[in-house]
This record gives C-alpha cells, structure tokens and sequence, in this order.
C-alpha cells in the first residue's frame, strides 16, 4: 500500500505563529486552549512549563497571560487588563480582522450576520464586538436566515475563519436577494481554503483517507468532511494510537491530511506507522 500526503496540510501561519510566542514565553499561561490540539499542548506544557487558565479568576497579579489563536470575547480581554497581568496577544490576525468589521461595521448601524459556530471561541469572540450584540446574529446554513429578523435594512457578513466559502455564498445570494444592501467581507483564511481543496482532490483518487487532528477542531472536522463526500473510507486520528490496522485491509492508496493545528511531529508518526502496515 502506498501513502500519498495532501498537497496542503497541517500548520496554517496563525497556528505557527502562535506556537512561537508560546516557546520564547516559557512559565506563562494561555487564556483558554492555545490551539485544538491536545499533543501539542501537552508538549509545550512539558517542554516550556506552558500552563493553561480556564477562568479569568484563576489570573493573578504579574502573570505572564496569552491570548489563545481563537481570540477571546471582548469584555474578557478588559476585565484581563484591569489584572495586571502581562498579556502577550497571539490571536490570529485572520481572527482579529472578523471582530475589527464587526466593530466598525456595527458602529455605522448595519445589522451584523456571521456565518460560522455560535458556540466555537472564535465566534464568541467576533460576536463580542458588535455595538448591540441583540442585532449579531450567527448562522451555519441560509435556512437559518428564515427565523432572523434585523435591526436595520443593511447588512454587513463576516465568516468564520474555517467554513466553506461555497456555504458562505449560498447564505450570501439568499442575503442579496432580500435587501438592497449588503457588505460582504471574505474573512476565511486561504490556507483554510487551501487545505479543504487540497483534500477534496487527493480524496477523490484514493481507497481510504485519513485526516489527522483534534476531534474538537472545526476545521479538521470540515476536512472529514469533505473527504468522506469523496471517499467514504475516511477517518479522523488524533495520533498513531488512534489507528485502527482492519481499516487498511484490501486497501492499495492511502491518503493523508491534518488540520490547521496538527504538528508535522504528529503527522509524521502516523505516516510511519501506516507505511508498517
């Protein structure tokens, strides 16, 4: 059996980005996950006494405090410098552009839609920013559209840095088609976009395809799925040890990709453990 990678996987710059700050600050802590991907953080608390807080109470005085990639809602970001902690802000600047147009937006009376998880950090973060949070409406499909009613006539649209763009434009169309104005603001990240049709290509020619990453991330989820509308033989790991050597039977081509979080140091584990097989 031969193991062919995506053309595009693993590590997106706001990831990578975040990663370093979190090396070159050994003994402080992240506010909530730094990224969805648990080896990873286990290695960086090992190696670099990286910590983790939950709460804004367990912040004391003096702590060296990181902003997670997802962002942090923006009352939380007040309420943590009024602590005064040293607060490092590793928020994906991908992430930062969504909650500054929903600000500014916001601001010159447009009702806001996003398009992506209401209950996933980023978009809790990105709502926080509306002027009047009552006129944030959060959708996952252009059927939620039916039950919103806006505060004003216009409309400004962010999305989630991680969904589908061919999702985002159905919601779009539908929005165009029943008010006169709308702003649209392409805010999913390329290399989220890169990774989805990277993975929709190398799908579609192999036997059994395997996507590497953490099981609450969503744009790892969105990679399975996108490889099990191709190839229905297709699995998310965490890691090697998630690997299950019956799916591999009778089986000629692997395919392999990993999520926006997914260390090459995981990754590499598994291909070798599947080229055992």
């Amino acid at each position: 059996m031969k193991v062919e990678l995506a053309t595009h996987y693993g590590f997106c710059f706001g990831v990578k980005r975040a990663i370093k700050i979190a090396e070159e600050n050994q003994n402080a802590s992240t506010m909530g996950p730094l990224i969805h991907n648990q080896n990873e953080i286990n290695r960086l608390q090992d190696n670099y006494d990286v910590g983790l807080y939950n709460t804004l109470g367990e912040v004391k005085k003096d702590d060296t405090v990181i902003i997670r990639t997802h962002g942090i809602p923006k009352n939380d970001l007040t309420q943590l410098k009024k602590k005064d902690a040293k607060i490092i802000n590793a928020t994906c600047p991908f992430v930062t552009t969504p909650q500054q147009i929903v600000k500014n937006m916001s601001e010159e009376e447009y009702s806001i839609l996003i398009f992506g998880d209401e209950n996933h950090p980023e978009v809790k973060g990105v709502k926080s920013y509306g002027k009047d949070i009552s006129d944030v409406h959060v959708v996952l499909d252009e059927s939620d559209l039916d039950n919103i009613v806006f505060k004003y006539g216009k409309i400004a649209t962010v999305a989630q840095t991680t969904r589908k763009k061919e999702i985002y434009l159905q919601i779009v169309n539908k929005l165009i088609l029943r008010y006169k104005e709308v702003r649209v603001f392409n805010t999913i990240c390329d290399a989220t976009f890169e990774n989805q049709a990277a993975t929709k290509e190398l799908a579609q020619k192999v036997d059994i395809m395997i996507v590497i990453g953490g099981k609450n991330s969503s744009n790892t989820k969105q990679l399975l799925n996108i490889a099990q509308d191709y190839c229905i033989n297709s699995y998310l790991i965490e890691d090697e040890l998630d690997i299950n050597s019956q799916w591999f039977n009778n089986k000629n081509l692997c395919g392999v990709t990993a999520g926006a979080s997914t260390p090459d140091w995981i990754i590499q584990k598994v291909v070798n453990q599947i080229e055992k097989l």
